[in-house]
């Protein structure tokens, strides 16, 4: 990485339309699951997500005609799993569209297990799992709603860990992790260095 900084030219954006499949942006991609009304899992993948707080709560962007709305208003819980790389299949499945009857039957083929503290599941393979209680919703962001869940259970495969005797580059570059280039690609991202935080940074 260079500290060298070019000359940029700039091309304005008209803001009467959304600007974000104009330029590609990195995003985290999660699987997002909840429970239908019939007692069925869902799950969802989702990129507009992240941790809403330095305290443990966490957020993600959805339309309030989806399933995983509807679902997580009537339960008052959701699940959160960060997917590898080598579970994007499993993650296209979970973006299939639902059957005419509403169903998802590309689901039943994920690897589940059951959800520890709340009425959920979770999406073996992946390195981080959340489990959430339904904190709030704030509406009329457009179309879409934010969703902010309390975490109140959290499971971290043992390799992701941070050790004092392990470095964090060496964590990544071992166990890459699974990002979304918006719009409608993927990437890989192993190799990290530290941030450069000036004397005196606060979070």
């Amino acid at each position: 990485m260079s500290g060298e900084v070019t000359k940029t030219r700039y091309v304005s954006l008209p803001t009467d339309s959304p600007i974000w499949d104009r330029f590609p942006v990195l995003a985290p991609l999660v699987l997002v699951g909840t429970i239908e009304p019939d007692g069925e899992p869902d799950i969802a993948p989702k990129h507009l997500a992240m941790p809403a707080s330095w305290d443990n709560y966490f957020a993600f962007v959805c339309h309030p005609d989806h399933g995983t709305f509807k679902n997580l208003v009537a339960t008052g819980a959701f699940t959160v799993g960060y997917p590898t790389p080598q579970m994007l299949l499993h993650t296209s499945l979970a973006a299939a569209p639902r059957a005419s009857d509403g169903s998802k039957p590309t689901v039943a083929v994920l690897p589940l297990t059951d959800a520890k503290k709340v009425d959920g599941v979770l999406v073996d393979g992946c390195r981080v799992h959340l489990e959430c209680e339904l904190d709030r919703v704030i509406d009329d962001l457009g179309e879409n709603v934010m969703i902010i869940g309390r975490i109140v259970a959290a499971h971290v495969a043992e390799q992701m860990m941070r050790t004092f005797d392990v470095d964090d580059a060496d964590i990544v570059h071992a166990s890459p992790l699974l990002a979304y280039v918006n719009p409608g690609r993927v990437a890989t991202v192993s190799d990290t260095v530290s941030f450069p935080y000036h004397l005196g940074f606060s979070r």
